[in-house]
């Protein structure tokens, strides 16, 4: 996946401003790619540049944000993008490599870090699951609706599996 397709993604759900179009991704998109707003502000100019995009005019007075919508051009790509195919990528993850060092080179303190990667997955899974229930609790069953609750179900798994994987990390890390 790249930033320019999350982006012409988020514009065709809603029109926005770069910042407004930052918040957002922060709370949807950002959980599973991730990008700084210096780095969609960048992509914008250049998904302009490219005529997948269009700015509106500003508001008129001071501090007015430069809002922006996508172009027929832009749902094409995003439309082109969608239907490529492109094989998974391998996972780059430090924690992994770090409990496969504390295997190899023996107790190293790891116990610490993996309680925060805990707490921090767990707060993750409390945050998703109130999503889950604030948005989703209703049975309204739109296609994009169900698309939307697949991609949280699947946010809402993984941090199960990453839960149950440092409680058995922290486990072993204790009996050892």
């Amino acid at each position: 996946m790249s930033l320019p397709h999350a982006l012409l993604t988020s514009l065709s759900e809603r029109a926005g401003s770069g910042s407004e179009l930052a918040r957002r991704f922060d709370k949807s998109i950002g959980y599973f790619w991730a990008a700084t707003h210096q780095q969609i502000y960048r992509e914008l100019a250049r998904l302009e540049e490219a005529g997948w995009i269009e700015s509106l005019p500003a508001e008129t007075g001071r501090g007015r944000k430069r809002a922006y919508r996508i172009l027929p051009a832009g749902v094409k790509e995003l439309q082109r993008w969608v239907a490529e195919s492109e094989d998974p990528r391998p996972q780059r993850d430090a924690l992994m490599v770090r409990i496969r060092a504390e295997a190899a080179v023996g107790p190293a303190g790891l116990g610490e870090e993996m309680a925060r990667h805990l707490a921090m997955h767990e707060a993750r899974l409390a945050l998703y699951r109130s999503f889950e229930q604030r948005d989703f609790a209703s049975s309204e069953d739109s296609r994009s609706r169900q698309l939307q609750y697949l991609l949280l179900k699947g946010g809402i798994a993984q941090e199960e599996l990453a839960i149950q994987m440092a409680k058995d990390a922290i486990r072993i890390l204790r009996e050892g």
